[in-house]
């Protein structure tokens, strides 16, 4: 959800339930993302085996930030979201943290929200002593991405420097896990036809996007996994209230939805992309990581014919198309292309 509450889950033991089909920018591969993304990504790749004992098992993943040239910009913006602070600059060559910096002084901020000690979010560090890399109790502080360095019992952010200290309105030290359902439909003519775009003359994809409140801008309804939550769940609670206000549906209406909706979450998921995010919540020590799953309603008879309604946390919800000219939150383009490329539909 855009409200920031129960951060993380065991996102490498539930992945072991999925049974969703990797695109080309999963698992074991090389990715070329623009720098807007990461192109902190390396061509180095690295096996290890993860997990908790009884859910042990062996993955290969690409290395984020061994070489970065141009890293998480989103993650650099000069003013910190919902608030009046400013990050300390940071220029592209001294990202990483393996580039000496003597002058580095970061600017330290934890929203108040966080240092309320609220449910979802970790006390300050000295008051408790956070198992970085491994599964935690219920929390899981694994990365995506491979293991991250700790430096006076603070995580550092994989893909380097931010400017800013602390974890400014993200409720976890090190990774926050989040999970984001990418739920599309073919866009159609009033005859039921595809309708295809004028210049690739492909087949336009359409998905549900909300209007995030804290800025303004539209993204994929995704949100937090809660600890111990399989992502599978996550996906399916998260869109249920972001995009249909399940929340506040009747009794009745809640079935009716949760029928169409457990249709669509039971067809093939296409997983297009899983680690890092470059979010503008982003600090030194707290960043965003997502598992992010497409579901297609291919025919249009699943949820393409559900009235959409925001939930507390968005301010609008629509069906968009799928355009590389629609600017969307944090890295939720690269998503929606890889789908749109996946899908062989217009981007």
């Amino acid at each position: 959800m855009v409200e920031l509450r129960n951060w993380a889950g065991p996102i490498r033991i539930a992945l072991t339930l999925l049974a969703f089909r990797h695109s080309v920018y999963s698992f074991g591969t090389s990715h070329n993302f623009p720098c807007s993304l990461t192109r902190c990504l390396s061509a180095i790749t690295a096996s290890e085996t993860v997990g908790h004992p009884a859910h042990s098992y062996s993955t290969s993943i690409s290395s984020l930030c061994t070489m970065p040239s141009v890293a998480h910009v989103k993650a650099r913006c000069p003013l910190y979201p919902s608030s009046e602070i400013r990050r300390s600059p940071v220029p592209d060559d001294k990202l990483k943290w393996e580039t000496r910096w003597a002058d580095y002084k970061p600017v330290s901020y934890t929203a108040p929200s966080v240092l309320k000690n609220p449910s979802w979010a970790d006390p300050d560090i000295g008051s408790f002593s956070p198992k970085f890399n491994s599964l935690d109790g219920s929390v899981d502080r694994r990365s995506l991405v491979g293991t991250y360095k700790v430096d006076q019992g603070k995580p550092l952010n994989p893909c380097g420097r931010t400017g800013l200290t602390g974890r400014g309105l993200l409720g976890r030290w090190g990774p926050n896990h989040a999970a984001d359902p990418i739920v599309t439909r073919w866009k159609r003519d009033s005859a039921g036809q595809r309708v295809l775009n004028t210049h690739s003359k492909l087949p336009v994809l359409q998905f549900i996007s909300i209007k995030r409140k804290d800025c303004g801008e539209w993204a994929i309804p995704g949100g937090m996994v809660d600890p111990g939550e399989v992502v599978t769940l996550t996906l399916q609670r998260e869109f249920s209230e972001e995009a249909l206000n399940s929340l506040k549906a009747s009794p009745k209406e809640k079935g009716r939805l949760q029928e169409r909706i457990n249709l669509l979450f039971r067809s093939p998921g296409l997983q297009v992309y899983q680690g890092y995010v470059d979010d503008p919540r982003n600090t030194d020590n707290s960043w965003m990581e997502t598992v992010a799953v497409n579901f297609h309603d291919e025919t249009g008879d699943s949820v393409s014919t559900l009235p959409l309604r925001a939930g507390d946390d968005a301010g609008q919800v629509r069906w968009v198309d799928v355009d590389s000219a629609e600017p969307l939150y944090a890295s939720h383009s690269q998503f929606l292309k890889t789908a749109a490329q996946e899908r062989r539909a217009h981007w």
